[in-house]
């Protein structure tokens, strides 16, 4: 079986791979029970091998797989990478450099909306992926062939996808929009969250900024004692007890333990008087420093055929450009075009999404284009202003 356990090995197999002009990176691991998730399993592979990196090995160090990672020289080629870049961040600080994700490429040169790696791998690379393993425990040992076999053809038929997207890309001249997806997916920001935004999360009832500043300071309570216990989030406390906590706004252990799923032994503890202490600084905060609210935009009258016609636009461009209309312009960015027209601060009025999609639509808008039917496609056409 092809699973690296020793650090002498892995050194061995890193060495080799930073020949490489590009490497398929891809990780297995558990959070169901941690804030933190478990790494297990990292699967790698370079142009002629492809190995399973027992991540929970006793004394394996994992160093030369993150020297690697950090080799500049080497592209790293992943697919959905948002959470195995996390993983890489938690462990290092730092995050894998340079990036290919090839979900982001493939929605770029047309292949729909978060596509999925068994449809690339189907289409691209003519691969039949086994998922009996997908939902499998990858914490237990010894890992059985069947795993390590699904864990590598992750990465093997990988090659192939991103080889034959990188030709596409390079055919069609989008390598640039990529770069701009991937400058988002690999900044820092993404990864490092401050523990004070975490609230904006939380969905629930009231919306003043006396009541935004308690359940600032609730949700910052909550998502540094998830990182310290190393538990999910609402292993901690529920979104919904924040919410009642920082609607009810109580000063007691006695009021406190009123909350629903909380009760009064935790109220009563250690837990309980932070939780006091997190609603009393939301409570004794300026008004000044409280959240802002921002104001509900309720959408003038009559302006739901405008929104529709820009659908209908979004979606005629996103067929003639053949990318993914979810990478282009969401639902709010349409509405807030139809509303705000050059002053809506959307990403589809911005870099190469403006090119596609949002300078037509401000046209459109405008009353500067038309949409026209033509046999059996939509067009546009120009409108001559008196």
């Amino acid at each position: 079986m092809s699973v690296i356990a020793d650090t002498g090995d892995l050194s061995a197999f890193c060495r080799r791979l930073r020949e490489a002009p590009f490497i398929t990176v891809d990780t297995e691991f558990m959070r169901e029970r941690t804030y933190w998730p478990r790494l297990c399993v990292v699967q790698l592979a370079g142009p002629d091998e492809a190995r399973a990196i027992d991540a929970l090995a006793d004394g394996l160090s994992l160093d030369p797989l993150f020297e690697l990672m950090a080799e500049e020289r080497v592209l790293k080629v992943f697919h959905a990478a948002r959470q195995d870049l996390e993983i890489f961040f938690n462990l290092t600080g730092r995050l894998p450099e340079p990036v290919f994700d090839t979900q982001v490429a493939a929605m770029v040169c047309g292949f729909g909306d978060s596509v999925g790696y068994e449809t690339l791998a189907s289409k691209l690379a003519k691969a039949r992926i086994d998922k009996s393993s997908r939902f499998t425990d990858w914490a237990l040992r010894p890992l059985s062939e069947r795993q390590i076999k699904y864990a590598l053809s992750d990465v093997t038929h990988l090659r192939v996808v991103y080889e034959k997207l990188s030709r596409q890309l390079a055919a069609n001249g989008r390598g640039r929009w990529l770069d701009e997806e991937m400058a988002i997916l690999t900044a820092l920001g993404t990864y490092d969250i401050d523990p004070y935004e975490t609230y904006r999360r939380i969905k629930g009832r009231g919306k003043g900024g006396r009541y935004l500043a308690v359940l600032r300071e609730l949700a910052a309570w909550r998502e540094k004692e998830a990182r310290r216990r190393d538990l999910p989030r609402n292993r901690v406390l529920r979104d919904e007890a924040l919410v009642e906590i920082a609607h009810h706004t109580p000063t007691t252990p006695e009021a406190l333990g009123r909350t629903r799923g909380l009760g009064q032994k935790t109220a009563q503890g250690a837990g309980g008087a932070a939780l006091l202490r997190a609603v009393k600084k939301g409570l004794d905060l300026p008004e000044a420093e409280c959240p802002k609210v921002e104001p509900k935009r309720d959408l003038p009258r009559g302006l739901g055929p405008v929104i529709d016609l820009l659908k209908v636009l979004l979606k005629m461009k996103c067929e003639q450009f053949e990318t993914a209309q979810k990478l282009v312009a969401s639902a709010a960015d349409i509405e807030r075009i139809a509303a705000h027209g050059e002053d809506a601060d959307v990403r589809a009025l911005g870099g190469w999404r403006r090119e596609v999609f949002g300078e037509d639509a401000l046209k459109l808008r405008r009353g500067e284009i038309a949409l026209a039917i033509e046999g059996k496609k939509l067009k546009l056409v120009p409108i001559e202003q008196d």
